[in-house]
C-alpha cells in the first residue's frame, strides 16, 4: 500500500516532518522551504528533494509533478509559528505577516487537490487576534469537501521527551481521520536521562570527539557560578546567592520568569526545545549535571530526532546558532511518524488503495 502514498511536505525546514513520515512508511517526494540553509540536512537524512522557494511564489505544477497518476497524494504544511506564540501573541509583532503564511498554505491545497493534509503548529493558532486565521483555514477545507480533525497534542504521550504542546490538523476527503491514540502513559513518559544520560560528558564550550554535533555553548564565569548554584527543577529564586542574580529578574514581571538559568530534570521530560534552547539564559536548558546549556545533539535528540541525524557535513561548516534556530523550530521526527501511522491506519481497508 504505501508505495502509492506519496507527501509533499511545505514549510519543510530540515526535515522533521518528513523524517517522521518516512519512517512512517510514506514516500517523501519532496520539502519547500524558504531557508536555503537546511537543504543538505534536509536532503541527506530524508532522501527526498529539496526545493528553496518562497510559498507566495510557489504555483500548483511545482507540486503536483512529484505525484504520480494513481498516488494517495498528502500535502503537509506547518507554517512558521512565531506570529502564533505566547511571545507574539498580545504585543505588536502581532503585525508579522507571517501569519498569512496559513492562507498561502490553504491556496495550495485548492490548487493541488490531495487527498489527505497535515499541519503542525502552536496551540495559540486556536487564540490568533488579528483575525481568526485557523477557524478560516478550517471552513475553507471543509468547504473543499475535507473531513477535518484537530486537537491539542502532549507530546510526552506520544514517546516524545519534552513537555511540548501542539496543534494537530488532519484532514481526508476519504472520510474520517484522527489521531491515533496516545502510544505512552504517564508513567511510561520518555525522561531526559533516557534520551540523553548516554552521550558523552562535555564542559562548556567543548565539543565531543566523538560527534562534533554534541557541542556546548561556552558560558562566561559569572554564568559558570550560576549553573553551579543551580538545582535541578529548581529557580534561581531560592538556590542562588543574592549577588548572582539579576536586576531584571527582581522586577515585577521579572520575578514570573523563575525557571530561566535552571537545569532540567533526569528522572521527567525537557521543557520544550525553542530556537535558544542552548543557552542558559533562555528558560530551563542547563544540563541536569553537568555545568552547562544542553549541547546541539542534546537538544536534537530531545525533539526525537535520532544521535545520527546530520545537520551539516563537516565540523568545520558547523555554525552553533544556525543549528539550534533549525532544531528548535523543527516538528519532532517521533510526532511526524505519529501523523504517518495516523494516515496510514486511516487509508487500511479503504477499497481504492492497492
Amino acid at each position: 500500500m504505501n508505495n502509492y502514498i506519496s507527501a509533499v511536505d511545505l514549510f519543510c525546514g530540515i526535515g522533521g516532518l518528513s523524517y517522521g513520515l518516512k519512517q512512517s512508511g510514506i514516500n517523501i517526494k519532496a520539502g519547500f522551504d524558504f531557508d536555503d540553509k537546511c537543504k543538505y540536512a534536509y536532503e541527506k537524512n530524508c532522501d527526498a528533494d529539496f526545493i528553496h522557494a518562497d510559498i507566495t511564489n510557489i504555483t500548483k505544477n511545482n507540486i503536483t509533478k512529484y505525484y504520480n497518476k494513481n498516488d494517495i497524494k498528502i500535502l503537509t504544511g506547518c507554517a512558521p509559528c512565531q506570529p502564533f506564540s505566547t511571545y507574539t501573541l498580545n504585543n505588536d509583532k502581532q503585525k508579522d505577516t507571517r501569519w498569512q503564511l496559513l492562507s498561502e498554505f490553504s491556496r495550495l491545497i485548492k490548487a493541488t487537490n490531495p487527498d489527505i493534509v497535515a499541519m503542525e503548529n502552536v496551540p495559540n493558532l486556536l487564540n490568533f487576534k488579528k483575525e481568526p486565521v485557523f477557524a478560516n483555514f478550517v471552513k475553507e477545507l471543509e468547504d473543499e469537501g475535507f473531513y477535518v480533525w484537530y486537537d491539542i497534542v502532549f507530546s510526552p504521550n506520544y514517546g516524545i521527551a519534552q513537555k511540548r504542546k501542539r496543534l494537530i490538523l488532519l484532514a481526508s476527503k476519504k472520510g474520517k481521520i484522527k489521531l491515533i491514540e496516545p502510544t505512552h502513559k504517564p508513567e511510561e513518559y520518555i525522561t531526559v536521562k533516557d534520551a540523553i544520560g548516554h552521550l558523552e560528558k562535555i564542559k562548556s564550550g567543548e565539543t565531543s570527539k566523538k560527534d562534533f554535533i554534541h557541542k556546548a555553548s561556552k558560558i562566561s564565569d559569572k554564568n559558570l557560578q550560576r549553573i553551579k548554584q543551580s538545582i535541578p527543577g529548581g529557580s534561581w529564586k531560592r538556590d542562588w546567592d543574592k549577588d548572582l542574580q539579576l536586576n531584571c529578574h527582581k522586577s515585577d514581571k521579572g520575578k514570573t520568569y523563575v525557571s530561566v538559568y535552571g537545569r532540567m530534570e533526569w528522572n521527567k521530560p525537557s521543557p520544550t526545545m525553542t530556537t535558544f534552547c542552548t543557552g542558559i539564559g533562555n528558560g530551563r536548558f542547563g544540563h541536569p549535571e553537568q555545568d552547562r546549556a544542553i549541547s546541539l545533539r542534546e537538544a536534537a535528540i530531545l525533539q526525537s530526532f535520532p544521535d545520527n541525524y546530520k545537520f551539516t557535513d563537516k565540523k568545520e561548516n558547523l555554525k552553533f546558532s544556525q543549528v539550534s534556530k533549525q532544531i528548535g523550530n523543527a516538528v519532532p521526527p517521533r510526532l511526524g511518524e505519529v501523523i504517518g501511522i495516523s494516515i496510514l491506519e486511516h487509508l487500511k481497508g479503504l477499497e481504492n488503495v492497492k
